[in-house]
């Protein structure tokens, strides 16, 4: 299913929200047109989340108390969030950001709501690590964080409504959903295909990442929303 939009408008322009899709845009524009081939995978694996890695760093610098913990582990986990691998998927990530975004950063507020993407992107993060803590392979992208947004609205809009493309068999029709039932139907496609792919496959696609960071949005939106914002 893809989106096309929702029913309501924030009341604010959400400055935040755009301002990570051109973020996201300016790094993936940098990748393709300022590195070649063998400079952009040395990018992809400096700053992409290689959760072998973190596992052995992290159990090198906890244990010796290296000042570097931080660089070493923190920093990839944000970092991954702005690399993407195709045009398909910093397009498909950032047009899910601009449907659902928008709402969710006007119950929060710029800054909480740059705050709260980034936190639920790093549980995301942190969830695809532990699916697969022996994967060589960097998982990039802004899945995770989407996902939380994703997650945020599902508590905070319910009963929007979404304009989304559906498909029915070899077909694509255009149908109204309420967000609850859109998003519920994302989340459990999410999960079909992480359990099915379980068991220390090496996933092309981090399903971990996006269910972490669809739980994580889900129960830290209460946290991060204004007290007096439109729950519908």
């Amino acid at each position: 299913m893809i989106p096309l939009r929702d029913s309501v408008r924030p009341r604010r322009f959400p400055v935040a929200n755009s301002l990570i899709i051109a973020a996201n845009l300016l790094v993936w524009s940098y990748m393709v047109f300022g590195l070649d081939r063998q400079a952009g995978l040395k990018f992809v694996f400096t700053y992409g989340l290689v959760p072998q890695r973190v596992v052995q760093l992290a159990t090198v610098f906890g244990e010796a108390g290296n000042p570097r913990f931080l660089e070493a582990l923190v920093v990839p986990f944000l970092t991954a969030m702005f690399l993407h691998g195709s045009w398909f998927h910093v397009l498909g990530n950032m047009w899910f950001l601009w449907v659902f975004g928008d709402n969710v950063e006007d119950s929060m507020g710029s800054f909480r709501y740059l705050a709260f993407y980034l936190l639920a992107g790093t549980v995301g993060s942190v969830a695809h690590v532990a699916a697969s803590p022996l994967s060589p392979v960097p998982v990039i992208g802004a899945s995770g964080a989407v996902a939380g947004v994703l997650g945020a609205y599902l508590v905070r809009f319910p009963r929007h409504r979404v304009v989304a493309l559906v498909p029915l068999g070899f077909f694509l029709t255009v149908a109204e959903l309420p967000a609850l039932v859109f998003l519920l139907l994302w989340f459990l496609i999410q999960v079909a295909n992480g359990l099915a792919l379980a068991g220390g496959v090496v996933q092309e696609v981090a399903w971990w990442a996006h269910i972490g960071g669809f739980v994580a949005g889900m129960l830290l939106v209460s946290s991060f929303a204004r007290r007096r914002s439109r729950h519908w």
